[in-house]
């Protein structure tokens, strides 16, 4: 069996990938795969890095594509849509859009990742003697969370889970082992982020927010397959002129890593 550790370089991952470096975790993964996006912050880029220094099994980084923030600025020309479940305005009174962007940005490019790795090509069936173990970074507070593969060569494993973690616990692993603590990982401009998330983004990351308050100027027009205006926002206003209140507050995408 190939042992694989999803990596997203926030709170989760991060602490289940430098616990399985002490061998805290076993066995020792094979390796770890981070799929880019090309919407990570640059704090994601950084925790990253500071991963790649500090683990002994080889890190790989992984894209869709050009990203998904690529992909969105195309779909004003009437390109697929990538699937970012931006909040939607109408006479209905709204909702969101399907979301597919996770499946598009993250678990495809890391199956396609661990294909090649196998020396797959691509629409090569796998050999019934090939099993993966993808370890996800979902702890207890997340459980919910916790689904099935999709795919019958690959087995999810959830060590966080098995360790009875709460994300509290990876955050004070992470500080016990003088290890740097991690924000949380998701793309700048993630529709669920909360109003906590975005007033930290706005002041302590101000070229991301105004590169999130450009996305959402872009798609407020609507995108291939529809015609509603979007926000990234679920007030159903620009984004630099919502009313961040953390008392009001949202949920993030990704927030699993």
């Amino acid at each position: 069996m190939i042992h694989v550790l999803s990596l997203g370089a926030g709170v989760q991952s991060s602490a289940m990938a430098l616990m399985a470096a002490k061998g805290q975790l076993n066995p020792m993964p094979d390796c770890a795969i981070f799929a880019d996006t090309g919407a990570e912050p640059e704090h994601v880029y950084e925790q990253l890095e500071f991963i790649e220094k500090n683990v002994p099994f080889p890190v790989y980084q992984v894209m869709q594509g050009d990203g998904l923030e690529k992909a969105i600025t195309i779909v004003i020309e009437g390109k697929r849509f990538a699937g970012a479940p931006f909040f939607t305005e109408s006479a209905s009174g709204g909702g969101m859009l399907k979301r597919q962007c996770t499946y598009d940005y993250k678990i495809k490019p890391v199956e396609q990742k661990i294909r090649q790795l196998n020396g797959l090509s691509k629409g090569q069936r796998a050999p019934k003697s090939m099993v993966v173990s993808l370890w996800m970074g979902i702890s207890m507070d997340e459980s919910v969370r916790m689904k099935p593969s999709r795919t019958n060569w690959i087995i999810h494993r959830w060590p966080l889970i098995e360790a009875g973690m709460y994300r509290y616990d990876c955050s004070k692993w992470m500080v016990d082992n003088n290890y740097p603590e991690p924000k949380k990982s998701a793309c700048y401009f993630c529709p669920y982020h909360d109003n906590a998330t975005w007033r930290d983004m706005k002041e302590n990351d101000p070229i991301s927010f105004e590169k999130a308050v450009k996305i959402d100027e872009l798609i407020r027009g609507g995108v291939h397959g529809t015609s509603q205006k979007l926000y990234l926002h679920r007030s159903l206003k620009p984004l630099e002129e919502c009313d961040l209140d953390v008392n009001k507050d949202q949920f993030d995408m990704f927030d699993n890593e």
